[in-house]
């Protein structure tokens, strides 16, 4: 299938018109590279008019949890040093005779672990990093493991303290070192950004402390208490920087497979790992809203309005970067626009609406 980029085209520049996002980049591509690309809109609608660029940062929000913890966690895995399905008080000590000791690394990667479904990090353990980790890890479960799929940020956070106490190593210099650096992904990295990334970096919502809008700092406010870096969110990239993720998982190379991970996770994680509980999920990774199972494409999103998709099945992925959370947190029309480009992108029907109850990340 040849993607029709005049289609793609029209269908983010009437997004950018109607104002569901000041601007966009897109990208699609396959194994050997990036075949299509373009960009929408303006960078920054509280300053001069300058177009779109395609090098523009984004606050990507969630995709952090595919970018920096997933991808952190498959070397880990790969390496035989992190069991998916022993309990994690067995080998880790700080959660041990606390009811998180009874989950296991794929409870938590499936959204699974029982684990309260929203952060409120701030509201139940204040603002100090240490009392928040010390809270998260001692947190009681909402539910018994395994019952049912629940998405919650604080899966990917308790994977992130998980890879650090496991390597000795903080999260923005895990995923640097063993996955972004190796792939070539220069500009992306947890923030605050610096002044010349900050220049080119699409701006978020109104910060109501400042008065102005959110560029360069993290939008979360959970990734904003915890210094910006944390495995829920925190990650700025560009779409250039995500097409050589995307197309390191359809054919990773010799050079980057020494420090990042290898296909087998990848393999491992595009496939349903929740058995009959609904919706299904993959490790971190879930089927893209719209689509059925037997359509083999998997998505990832974040809440500033990024998304990216990924078929093994077809050998193509597609990037999709907006800053829609500059004018609503709503998730319409953004839904229905992510929904088409999908369609366009990977040649399936396009939906006006998502089918099944997608929550969390699936459904921004």
């Amino acid at each position: 299938m040849t993607p029709d980029t005049d289609r793609i085209h029209r269908l983010l520049a009437d997004g950018a018109r109607d104002h569901v996002y000041p601007g966009a980049v897109w990208a699609l591509g396959d194994a050997a590279g990036t075949r299509a690309r373009g960009t929408v809109g303006v960078l920054d609608p509280t300053g001069p008019q300058v177009p779109m660029p395609a090098d523009a940062v984004f606050d990507v929000a969630s995709l952090t949890k595919i970018l920096a913890v997933w991808s952190t966690v498959g070397t880990l895995r790969q390496a035989g040093r992190l069991p998916l399905d022993e309990p994690l008080g067995d080998f880790w000590p700080e959660v041990a005779g606390h009811p998180l000791g009874r989950v296991t690394a794929r409870n938590l990667l499936t959204h699974t672990a029982g684990v309260p479904p929203r952060a409120q990090l701030k509201e139940l353990y204040g603002t100090d990093p240490a009392a928040i980790r010390a809270g998260v890890l001692r947190e009681a479960l909402h539910r018994p493991p395994g019952e049912a799929v629940e998405y919650t940020d604080r899966a990917a956070l308790i994977l992130g303290y998980l890879a650090e106490h496991l390597t000795g190593r903080p999260l923005d210099r895990l995923a640097t070192t063993r996955i972004w650096s190796p792939l070539g992904m220069d500009a992306t990295r947890f923030g605050p950004l610096p002044a010349d990334l900050t220049a080119r970096c699409a701006p978020t919502e109104l910060d109501q402390d400042t008065g102005c809008h959110l560029k360069g700092t993290v939008h979360d406010v959970s990734a904003r208490l915890l210094a910006g870096v944390c495995g829920i969110a925190g990650v700025f990239s560009t779409a250039d920087d995500l097409a050589r993720f995307l197309r390191h998982l359809l054919a990773p190379t010799a050079a980057a497979t020494r420090a990042a991970f290898g296909p087998a996770w990848t393999e491992e994680s595009l496939t349903v790992h929740t058995g009959q509980l609904e919706p299904a999920r993959g490790l971190f990774w879930h089927p893209a809203p719209g689509t059925d199972l037997a359509d083999g494409i998997w998505a990832h999103y974040g809440f500033t309005g990024t998304g990216m998709w990924i078929s093994p099945g077809q050998r193509r992925w597609a990037v999709l970067l907006t800053n829609k959370v500059f004018h609503t947190r709503d998730r319409q029309p953004l839904t229905g626009i992510r929904n088409a480009f999908r369609g366009l992108a990977f040649g399936a029907a396009a939906p006006t609406r998502d089918r099944g109850p997608w929550a969390g990340d699936a459904g921004r």
